[in-house]
This record gives C-alpha cells, structure tokens and sequence, in this order.
C-alpha cells in the first residue's frame, strides 16, 4: 500500500462517500498543499474526516515534497482540516463529535533550506497541537499506517492519536523513530551494531512488530480488507473511553502504559515513580 492513499480512502471509506477539500460548510483552495489530502466521507454511515498523503503528488513550490514527505503547506492544511471538524462539531454531543482518520504513508517532513528558515517545525508543531485540541474537545482520532510512518512526519501525523494500527509487515510497512542510518551518524555507531541492537532492544527497533511491543501500536491489521471494521471498532472504543472520563487510557500517554503492559517499556514505570518521589521532596518549595 506504499504510495497508495488515495486508494486506502477508498477502501476504508464507504463507497463513493468521500468528498474532497470539503467540512462543514469549509472548502479548501485545491492548489494549497497538493500533497495533502483532506475531506469528509461516511465509515459505516458515520460521518468522518479523513487526512491523508498523496505520495504520488509533488507541490510546484516547494521541490523537497515529492513522494509522500509532508511540506509546510501540507502540515498547515492538514491542521485547517482537524479545526474546521472542531468547529463544524462545536455544538454536538461529545457522542456525535466527528472522528478523524488518519491515513500515514509518509518518509518524512520536507527538510529544504527553505523550509528549515521559515518555519518548517512551526507548521507541523500546529498540526501537532490541532490533532491534541480535537482529542481534548471529544473528537476521536485514529491513525491507520498503510506504508511508511517516519520520524518527525509520523510524530505530526500519527503519534498525536488516539489509537494507531498499522498493517502487518507483510504489507512492506516501514515505521522508525529514526532510521538506523541516520541514528548511525548522530551516535557514531556503526550501522552492524545498531542492527543488532534493534533486534533485542526495542529503543532502536523499526517495524509494526516492534512498535506494537513498545505499545506504539494499539492493533496489527493482517488485511487490507479488515481496514473498515478495525478503524471503526477503535472510534467505538475511544468514544466509550471519553464516555467513561478515561481518555487518558488512549493517546500518547495510554501508549505508555500499554507499552509496559505488552513488556516493551518495563523501565517507564520505574523511571515515572523515581521522579515523582524527587519531585515530592521537593514539592513545597515551589508552591
């Protein structure tokens, strides 16, 4: 599915229902951020807002977006997108708060010259806190990896949501922190230990399996076909989880916990504690 979200919209959606650069009464100028696709549709005749990755769209303006990578206008379009679901929601129920789907195929954040002076970190940053507003005001949010789920593009479109559930490795889904390449260059190791460091310590893993131990990943989806029912069963889940005041049980800091259950972050709990005990001795002199 590397390449293909356009098609994945389709398949997880029902048919014919997605409507593109439309919310509420919001429509989208066309030409802002070729490679980002935004719009509503139905899953399983429930309204949805879907964000998504055109890997095979390039931005004229901006060179450094081709094959997936999330750009600057790309970032900011995706964060007008989960705003205007808020606000086309803002008087319904916390049970009719729209979910938000999101699609991750993406390598990476456009690193250009360019970018990197205007403010590339600004415009993911604002996806990043859009995405966390939405959970906060009861809106559901799932990530769905259909390819590649890469370093600071995955931290903006994927790690902010409530659950995330990738296809099997089957599938050639690719999903790193930070590729063993690069890690390779920032520690001075070489890329044959850090290889076999990945295989035991799940700090330096890559790969759904991995995440999955680490709690990174809430469910492996073994079928493109499963897709539907298995991002739909998780919206049911987060909105009984809001219902029940336990949203905490979900999003990044559930993903910790769960790691610790699963035995992929067994140091977490210790490391929380400890803090919090050095924190406690020293508490009233900041009160």
């Amino acid at each position: 599915m590397i390449g293909k979200g356009r098609e994945a919209i389709g398949i997880i959606l029902d048919r014919d229902s997605f409507v593109e650069n439309v919310i509420g009464d919001y429509r989208q100028d066309e030409a802002l951020g070729p490679a980002a696709v935004i719009g509503t549709g139905t899953l399983k005749g429930r309204a949805v807002t879907v964000i998504s990755i055109d890997a095979k769209a390039k931005n004229p303006r901006f060179p450094v977006v081709y094959f997936g990578v999330i750009g600057m206008e790309e970032a900011y379009k995706m964060a007008i997108a989960v705003y205007k679901t808020i606000e086309a929601d803002r008087d319904q129920p916390a049970s009719k708060k729209r979910p938000l789907v999101l699609i991750v195929d993406t390598p990476g954040n456009g690193p250009g010259k360019i970018e990197e002076i205007v403010g590339m970190n600004k415009a993911t940053g604002a996806y990043q806190l859009a995405l966390a507003e939405a959970r906060q005001k009861g809106h559901p949010v799932i990530a769905m990896v259909i390819g590649r789920a890469i370093s600071g593009a995955f931290l903006c479109h994927g790690l902010q949501a409530d659950h995330i559930l990738s296809l099997s490795a089957d599938f050639g889904t690719m999903i790193h922190v930070m590729p063993i390449t690069s890690i390779a260059r920032i520690t001075k190791l070489d890329v044959e230990t850090l290889t076999g460091l990945s295989r035991t310590n799940p700090v330096f893993a890559s790969g759904a399996d991995f995440f999955y131990r680490l709690g990174g990943i809430e469910e492996i989806v073994e079928s493109i076909e499963d897709m539907p029912d298995a991002v739909s069963r998780h919206i049911d889940e987060i909105y009984k989880l809001n219902l029940e005041g336990a949203s905490e049980k979900a999003g990044p800091w559930g993903r910790g916990s769960l790691g610790a259950e699963r035995g992929g972050r067994t140091a977490r709990v210790q490391v929380l504690e400890k803090m919090r005990a050095e924190f406690s001795k020293i508490e009233q002199d900041y009160m």
